[in-house]
């Protein structure tokens, strides 16, 4: 009995030290007074309605969702055909081929930025929010290939041979026939790629100059002073992912159930 509530306890005091921060955070996003500091007098949405008249802000928004878009489903495709090729075909050195595939899910965002932007420099390409997507691609890609592959069984396998038997082309076997079977593990790696690249900031940060995702527009702003529409950029930010992180809970509820 005594160490089931130690064991609540210490639950309780990890998951408090992680979200305590981010309640704090949501709370004072609905204070009404000019600054984000106790007494709590909301709750207001005056400044949600400031983020959303500033256009810096919502252009932020709207370059986020864009590249988080753009880059998940860029990088749930590659992952899906780079799995399926060294999952269904003889390469010579597949085994290292998966690894270096693998490789930037243990290598720090800050190094992978940095390389980038040399690389960019010296090709002669300027920051933008398409190298910003090159990398949101390079750190989503590996996280898709895992996940998409782990999930490429016999079964799958047995299935594809029957369709070719039955006079599928390779190109009709993959999308008629292995796509919508896996189709759980692609939309669960579209919805982590999507959550990863919405709230990403270091990267972004690297390899922007003018046009800017919402995170860095709200680390620009954070530098200026304390801000308390930032407190409300920064849950609509947290809302976004806890949506998505919704949605891919389900996802994968589903086919643990199928």
């Amino acid at each position: 009995m005594m160490a089931r509530i130690v064991s609540a306890v210490y639950a309780a005091l990890i998951y408090g030290f992680i979200f305590l921060p981010v309640a704090v955070l949501v709370l004072f996003s609905f204070q009404g007074t000019l600054f984000p500091i106790p007494p709590f007098n909301g709750p207001s949405l005056r400044w949600y309605g400031a983020v959303l008249s500033d256009q810096r802000l919502t252009d932020g928004l709207v370059n986020s969702l864009l590249v988080a878009f753009i880059t998940s489903a860029l990088a749930t495709i590659m992952g899906f055909l780079s799995a399926w090729a060294l999952a269904r075909f003889w390469l010579p050195a597949s085994a290292m081929i998966r690894g270096i595939i693998t490789l930037p899910l243990t290598v720090s965002y800050l190094i992978i930025g940095m390389g980038l932007l040399v690389m960019f420099n010296l090709a002669g390409l300027p920051r933008s929010l398409f190298a910003a997507g090159i990398g949101h691609i390079v750190i989503n890609l590996p996280l898709c290939f895992a996940i998409i592959y782990s999930q490429m069984g016999a079964h799958q396998a047995n299935i594809e041979r029957a369709a070719r038997d039955l006079g599928a082309g390779e190109l009709r076997v993959l999308t008629l026939v292995t796509a919508p079977m896996l189709w759980p593990a692609l939309f669960a790696s579209f919805f982590l790629a999507f959550t990863f690249s919405w709230d990403e900031f270091i990267i972004s940060f690297l390899l922007t100059r003018f046009d800017t995702t919402l995170p860095v527009e709200i680390w620009n702003m954070l530098r200026a002073g304390l801000n308390p529409k930032t407190n409300a950029a920064g849950s609509l930010v947290f809302g976004v992912s806890i949506v998505l992180a919704i949605v891919f809970e389900i996802v994968a509820f589903r086919k643990r159930v199928a």
